[in-house]
């Protein structure tokens, strides 16, 4: 999982260094590891938390009375606070048009600095809402009108791709938790939102297995049954027909529900969610309808 030191855990919660090592002090509300160099190291679980105890102590609770709860008792109130309360941000959209003018003009050198300077101010499950995937939209949108070619719309594709398995890449090995399994159908040839939900299911600490895209439905269905997910999630960002929509629906349904709950996300799957109900399949409209069942799962 991504770890930040102290100063910028502190403008990520929008409390002072101060405040953070006198909570930490006096309150025990955390135990940040340190890295080889000793500087505090936060996780982005500490920074939810830490703006958790913020917004409370800004409605007038002291944070002494807050402490008299105990860590586990706030955690728990924490989660229900973010299932109760959760709200999309808005898309940086200034980044995404400026990040998306740098792709027009194949500047590359202005994409990257200005890609690698956002992702280095805002967690990266905030940045995968908040730019990365507008930005994905709005340069496939651009790809299809014609305005960009098939090769710029792969640079910046494969350039977040290679963002999130680093980031999927810095978390820590889950022991215990629910059992999520992330795929693609064999029909579908994009998996970036797959691997985007496999690292935010696994960032929850949730045991997650991504089996990434074009996944056969027979392999699938065995690897299923010897793991007895507590739910199973499939990416479909492009579905070419009311047909189509029918028939992944219906062989989703037909194959796995048996061995666990089945849930849809991307595109294709939002554009036909009466269809994937009408089978008993979960559509997730957004990642924060995802997040808010994760939290049901893993709290």
């Amino acid at each position: 999982m991504p770890t930040y030191r102290i100063h910028r855990f502190s403008k990520l919660t929008g409390l002072t260094p101060h405040v953070i090592r006198a909570w930490e002090k006096r309150y025990d509300l955390v135990s940040p590891s340190r890295g080889k160099n000793r500087y505090r190291q936060y996780t982005d679980e500490d920074v939810r938390f830490f703006r958790y105890l913020k917004r409370e102590v800004d409605k007038g609770f002291s944070i002494g009375t807050l402490a008299e709860l105990g860590r586990e008792e706030l955690i728990k109130r924490s989660n229900v606070s973010s299932i109760e309360t959760i709200q999309i941000e808005a898309p940086t959209e200034q980044l995404v048009q400026e990040l998306t003018s740098a792709i027009q003009h194949y500047e590359q050198n202005i994409f990257e600095r200005k890609l690698n300077g956002a992702l280095a101010v805002i967690p990266f499950e905030e940045a995968l809402q908040r730019f990365l995937f507008p930005l994905l939209e709005r340069v496939g949108d651009l790809w299809h009108e014609g305005v960009i070619s098939v090769a710029q719309e792969h640079y910046v594709s494969n350039l977040i791709k290679q963002k999130v398995s680093s980031a999927m890449n810095q978390l820590r090995v889950v022991e215990q938790g629910p059992v999520i399994v992330v795929s693609c159908p064999e029909s579908e040839m994009h998996d970036i939102g797959a691997q985007s939900v496999a690292y935010m299911c696994a960032a929850r600490g949730c045991r997650t297995s991504y089996l990434g895209h074009r996944m056969p439905i027979d392999g699938l269905k065995k690897y299923c049954a010897g793991l007895s997910p507590s739910l199973m999630l499939f990416s479909l960002t492009l579905v070419s027909s009311e047909e189509e929509a029918e028939r992944l629906a219906r062989m989703l349904s037909e194959q796995l529900r048996s061995t666990s709950h089945v849930g849809v996300g991307g595109k294709g799957a939002v554009a036909y969610e009466s269809i994937f109900e009408k089978e008993k399949l979960s559509v997730f409209r957004s990642l924060k309808d995802l997040e808010i069942r994760l939290l049901t799962l893993t709290h």
